[in-house]
């Protein structure tokens, strides 16, 4: 009997993912697999924790709802946990699979693990098979190869949608063929080495893992509100849970996929018409892919203090006392302070605050990009490898911006997007309290 793995990991869904597809198409049985990589839950060389608890309850809920789902179908995942060229050549050889089904990695970690997969499934005469499955374009559609990609994002967006096509997305699996799955086995934050930390009730949103969750998300936020209409005028927002789409927690986790949401886009365009909100919302997930293609075409230089640029100097200095501040919102800017404080009690920031911190820490108090870029790795619900290190990058300017170095005016941003002090006022009050009372 032929049987094959699905080896999941930021493709946490059912609809649109080609992995799956392809592996039900060439398989008589499947075995669905997740491994909690150890190394995902170490301490970086810069101190700072991998993955923090708000990922990794989100992470926890994505699992479980994918798991209700496969079971659904007749089957269920299996969790494993250890180093995934170990365990997962474990399943191939207990199951005696042929071949192991994943989503093809584009950073440099990532593709380090892979490819010690592959070599250890190689001895066991068994065939890993990646599909490319976190973008809205697909890579073999763009207009030019890989290594020709623009470095700037205007050039490559415009040629893109110029003259490159967006394929439809997978249906839903109706049925999977599995052996009996043992019941999920998830383990614990403490198993993960984690403490559970309550998300602040001041959240914008409370996220919430599965693609369950993703699909309730965007059908609030487009057909029962129809915030989508106004998004272009809301999107710099920083207060509430509707200023902008708050997909890229699910997108991040592969809960949904951007050509899922272009298609709803699409339908929704033909029932509430089309605007340049309507717009945004793809120009944004353009920027998804960018970075992510960036990281293909660029490979490891992203980690890097010097970046994509060769002749861009910045400071290497790292002031305990600077970052400590910068961390528990206790600079003197009230605005990076209250930015700060979101993200530490609740895991999300909005984009503009994550701009106006990433600005602060690279130009006021002139450190390493990267600690700031390896504190949010730790720290963000909605992390996402290239899409995190490429905007640092970026705002440090040694990435894609073609004017160099991004700097943001953090009194008069924080006049224009926070006139009122209502989103001071919301992270800061409880703060001034305390410091009154002492």
């Amino acid at each position: 009997m032929k049987t094959s793995i699905v080896w999941f990991k930021t493709d946490l869904r059912l609809t649109d993912n080609e992995t799956l597809t392809k592996a039900i198409l060439q398989s008589e049985q499947m075995i669905p697999v997740y491994c909690f990589d150890d190394s995902h839950f170490e301490t970086t060389p810069y101190g700072f924790k991998k993955t923090g608890p708000f990922r990794a309850q989100f992470l926890l809920e994505s699992l479980k709802d994918l798991d209700k789902n496969l079971r659904a179908l007749g089957s269920g995942l299996l969790i494993v946990k250890g180093k995934p060229e170990i365990e997962i050549p474990k399943i191939v050889k207990h199951y005696k699979a042929q071949k192991v089904f994943a989503k093809r990695e584009v950073a440099y970690e990532e593709k380090q693990t892979e490819k010690l997969v592959q070599d250890e499934l190689f001895k066991l005469r068994c065939e890993l098979e990646t599909f490319s499955t976190s973008t809205l374009y697909h890579a073999e559609d763009l207009p030019f190869s890989i290594k020709d990609i623009p470095d700037v994002f205007t050039n490559f967006r415009k040629k893109t949608e110029q003259d490159a096509i967006i394929r439809n997305p997978f249906e839903k699996p109706k049925q999977i063929n599995s052996p009996e799955i043992p019941v999920l086995g998830l383990p614990t934050l403490k198993e993960l080495g984690l403490k559970k930390i309550k998300i602040d009730s001041r959240a914008a949103i409370h996220f919430k893992g599965g693609e369950s969750e993703a699909v309730k998300r965007l059908d609030y936020y487009f057909y029962q509100t129809q915030c989508l209409s106004k998004y272009k005028e809301t999107r710099n927002g920083m207060v509430g849970a509707d200023y902008s789409s708050k997909f890229s927690a699910w997108l991040a986790m592969g809960c949904i996929s951007p050509r899922f949401i272009y298609a709803e886009i699409k339908k929704y365009e033909n029932q509430f018409g089309a605007n340049d909100s309507t717009y945004w919302l793809l120009f944004e997930l353009l920027w998804r892919d960018f970075f992510r293609f960036m990281f293909k075409k660029h490979q490891t230089k992203f980690f890097l203090y010097s970046g994509i640029k060769t002749e861009k100097v910045n400071s290497k200095s790292l002031n305990e006392k600077l970052l400590s501040q910068w961390i528990n919102g206790t600079t003197n800017s009230d605005f990076i302070n209250a930015n700060m404080l979101e993200l530490k009690l609740t895991g999300f920031m909005s984009n503009r605050g994550r701009q106006n911190v990433a600005s602060y820490f690279c130009n006021e108090l002139n450190m390493d990009w990267r600690l700031g870029a390896a504190y949010f790795e730790g720290q963000l619900i909605d992390y996402d490898v290239c899409s995190n290190w490429g905007n640092w990058a970026y705002l440090a300017g040694v990435g894609n911006d073609p004017r160099g170095h991004r700097y943001f005016n953090i009194e008069k941003q924080a006049n224009d997007y926070d006139k009122k002090m209502e989103f001071r006022d919301l992270w800061l009050t409880k703060i001034k309290l305390q410091n009154n009372t002492e």
